[in-house]
């Protein structure tokens, strides 16, 4: 059960499975238009079946919990099996829904949902470099 959020209510999600400061800087400025922000985490195998490799997530939804709840501009984490959050944007209805600088509005599979009720589709920061695909690869790359 969600706790009693303030409104404007802003909802995004991801993976976040190793936190970098692209991350904390796309759920700043999501917390930034609204008065709480909630973030809703792919479950492992909801993470899975979005073609990252079969090793990942490195971190067990519950610890990506503990990381992203520990931020202050994160009001609510919650988690999602589904390959998408729309059950929790139909019971939630955000105000705003962002998602990274990487997406595009009108490609979401949720932005009618959203539009449906009043709410606004926003695309967050994107911080080129800080990728965890790319942190991965240099952590795998023999040393020079």
């Amino acid at each position: 059960m969600a706790p009693r959020l303030a409104r404007p209510l802003v909802f995004t999600n991801g993976v976040f499975d190793i936190l970098h400061a692209g991350h904390v800087r796309g759920l700043e400025a999501a917390s930034a238009q609204g008065s709480s922000l909630v973030v809703a985490l792919n479950s492992d195998r909801s993470a899975r079946g979005l073609g990252k490799r079969g090793d990942r997530p490195y971190h067990t939804l519950e610890d990506r919990a503990r990381v992203v709840g520990a931020l202050a501009c994160v009001s609510w984490v919650t988690w999602f099996d589904e390959p998408t959050p729309q059950a929790l944007l139909e019971a939630l209805r955000p105000d705003v829904y962002v998602k990274g600088g990487d997406y595009r509005v009108e490609e979401l599979p949720e932005t009618p949902l959203v539009r449906s009720w009043g709410g606004r589709v926003s695309i967050g920061p994107y911080l080129r470099g800080h990728s965890s695909t790319q942190l991965i690869e240099h952590l795998r790359a023999p040393a020079p």
